[in-house]
């Protein structure tokens, strides 16, 4: 029997779950082909390492209710897989308020009066709710009140999206904070959380950041013989052959040509809509007008040690452009060479047209030094390592052209024979990793298994 062959477009966690799960069925009729565009495995999971010292891009907690992601992380790494208590904050008006929220952090930090207000707000709009919601802005208030939204989402949703609350679909909110209310902070706040992801006060994590697990995965499948790991490579082109694809594709600067019989593609679901043959001009149009914000982090090392316990600090103060402050080694210290030292990670996000994308790495590290110094949380002054690195297509915008229009591109893609997409970008979903992973998976024995999953149903 001829063996049939599987590409699968990037090594991030779907792409590298899937092809795990290819080898864990042990099926010997296939082969598969890993291409992956950048020089390491990991996707926006990877790890980055400078001097020996590690850097997270953007911070990954390891925590899912899927029995079959859990067991895949655990039988990866075992010892190497810390246990880490959440501590994150919120930094606000020169104050920090607990994050995930705490009924009694915010009431204690915003005084009596303010309180009052706070509570006077979340009342008004039970009783009166704003009826027809429609953006994440009408969402948190029905949930949370006017004045809740003011302090704890407008300035920093305004960053992360680049435009008001209003102007972003309440599908975001209700995909990522779905089950968030006052009722579920309370209870979390006396020790009573349920599981939601939102509010997780406990999670593992890689001795040596996400992309330890990664390359570890990835290690592992290339012992088999029907697992080839192709980095640096680029693919341009998908063409329907038969009951096949013919691939075209540039490793190393070479353009090279292959057939395959099934595609799993985790790249950006607007670069493969731009690399597909034959696609109708109306999901062109739709296509050239999703939109993905874009992600940059500055990644310093400080000799002394800080003195914060933070993972992350969420920076809502609307004059400091940063978004996000990471402490590296508090998520794990052996992410250091020198204990004695802070290694930092100062996120922004942004567009690749916009200003903040095209400062060079010169004035994107004093930005990140004049932040923290207005902040007056770290001592600039040490800083003896600096790395730019910035990420492309991080998170998919759910604006109100994706709401109404991206259901004809899912539905395009879904009538595509020997095509499967996965991933965050794939997918155009702002899942969370193991969603992905999962769907890498169930990718995988739609295939081998001759399964039907529908991956859009994976919740």
């Amino acid at each position: 029997m001829r063996q049939k062959k599987i590409i699968i477009i990037g090594a991030g966690p779907a792409g590298l779950a899937c092809a795990h799960e290819f080898i864990k069925s042990n099926n010997k009729e296939y082969i598969i082909d890993i291409l992956e565009a950048d020089g390491y495995v990991g996707g926006i999971s990877k790890t980055v390492k400078l001097n020996g010292y590690y850097f997270d891009l953007g911070g990954h907690r390891f925590y899912s209710d899927i029995p079959e992601v859990n067991k895949l992380w655990e039988d990866t790494l075992g010892n190497d897989f810390l246990n880490k208590k959440r501590f994150s904050r919120i930094y606000y008006k020169n104050r920090f308020f607990n994050y995930p929220l705490s009924i009694g952090n915010v009431l204690l930090k915003l005084g009596f009066f303010e309180s009052c207000l706070v509570l006077l707000s979340y009342l008004k709009r039970k009783i009166f709710p704003i009826k027809t919601v429609l953006s994440f802005e009408d969402w948190v208030i029905n949930k949370f009140g006017n004045r809740l939204y003011d302090y704890f989402f407008k300035v920093y949703t305004k960053k992360v999206w680049g435009v008001e609350g209003n102007r972003i679909s309440c599908e975001w909110a209700m995909q990522r904070i779905g089950k968030l209310s006052i009722r579920r902070v309370f209870l979390n706040s006396i020790g009573l959380n349920n599981g939601d992801k939102t509010l997780i006060s406990k999670f593992k994590y890689p001795r040596y950041g996400p992309g330890m697990m990664y390359e570890k995965i990835a290690k592992d499948i290339k012992h088999s013989c029907n697992v080839r790991i192709f980095l640096r490579t680029r693919v341009i082109n998908f063409k329907k052959h038969n009951t096949g694809w013919k691939i075209k594709y540039y490793k190393q600067g070479r353009e090279y040509n292959s057939f395959y019989d099934n595609i799993v593609s985790t790249m950006p679901i607007t670069s493969l809509i731009d690399s597909l043959d034959g696609v109708p001009q109306e999901i062109l149009d739709i296509n050239s007008n999703l939109k993905f914000r874009d992600f940059l982090i500055v990644c310093l090392v400080i000799k002394q040690k800080c003195g914060l316990k933070d993972g992350w600090i969420y920076i809502h103060d609307k004059d400091i452009k940063m978004g996000r402050l990471q402490i590296f080694n508090n998520w794990s210290e052996d992410m250091l060479v020198n204990k004695n030292y802070t290694s930092l990670g100062c996120e922004y996000f942004c567009c690749q047209n916009d200003e903040i994308w095209n400062m060079s790495d010169d004035d994107l590290i004093s930005l990140s030094k004049m932040n923290l110094e207005k902040l007056k949380l770290i001592n600039t002054t040490n800083i003896f390592l600096a790395k730019v690195i910035r990420v492309k297509k991080a998170y998919p915008v759910y604006d109100e052209f994706y709401k109404k229009n991206f259901y004809r591109i899912k539905n395009y893609i879904n009538r595509i024979s020997g095509l499967q997409v996965v991933g965050r970008g794939a997918m155009f979903r702002y899942n969370n990793m193991d969603h992905s992973i999962y769907a890498g998976m169930l990718a995988a024995r739609n295939i081998c298994h001759r399964k039907n999953y529908n991956l859009w149903d994976i919740k």
